[in-house]
C-alpha cells in the first residue's frame, strides 16, 4: 500500500513561485514596454531631478525617439540649461538607471 505524502502548503508549487519584481520585469520585457516605461519615468522625475525652481519655469516635458524635449518659459534659464546640457543628460539617465535619453533639446 502506497501512502500519499501529506499536503503541506510550503512544498506545493514552490518552483513556480517568482518574486513580484521579477514577474513584472518579465512582463515588461515580453511586451516590450520597458523603454516606454523608462521614458515615462524621465518625464515624471523632471521636477525631482531638476528642482522646484526649474520645474516652475518648465511648460512642457516629453520624450520622442530618445530625445528629451523641454519647453521653458524663461530665456535665461533656457540658456543656462543649454550650457549645462551634458550634465542634465547625465543626471536624467542616472535617475532611470540606464541610458534612455541620448539628447536634450530645450525649446
Amino acid at each position: 500500500m502506497a501512502f500519499k505524502k501529506p499536503y503541506s502548503p510550503e512544498n506545493s508549487r514552490k518552483s513556480d513561485i517568482v518574486p513580484l519584481k521579477d514577474g513584472i520585469k518579465a512582463l515588461l520585457k515580453a511586451y516590450r514596454l520597458q523603454g516606454k516605461l523608462n521614458e515615462v519615468v524621465v518625464v515624471a522625475s523632471w521636477e525631482k531631478v531638476m528642482g522646484k525652481a526649474v520645474a516652475m519655469k518648465t511648460q512642457e516635458v516629453y520624450v520622442s525617439n530618445g530625445k528629451l524635449f523641454v519647453r521653458l518659459t524663461s530665456a535665461p534659464l533656457k540658456h543656462e540649461l543649454f550650457m549645462a546640457k551634458t550634465r542634465v543628460l547625465e543626471i536624467i539617465n542616472a535617475e532611470v538607471g540606464e541610458e534612455v535619453i541620448k539628447e536634450v533639446v530645450f525649446l
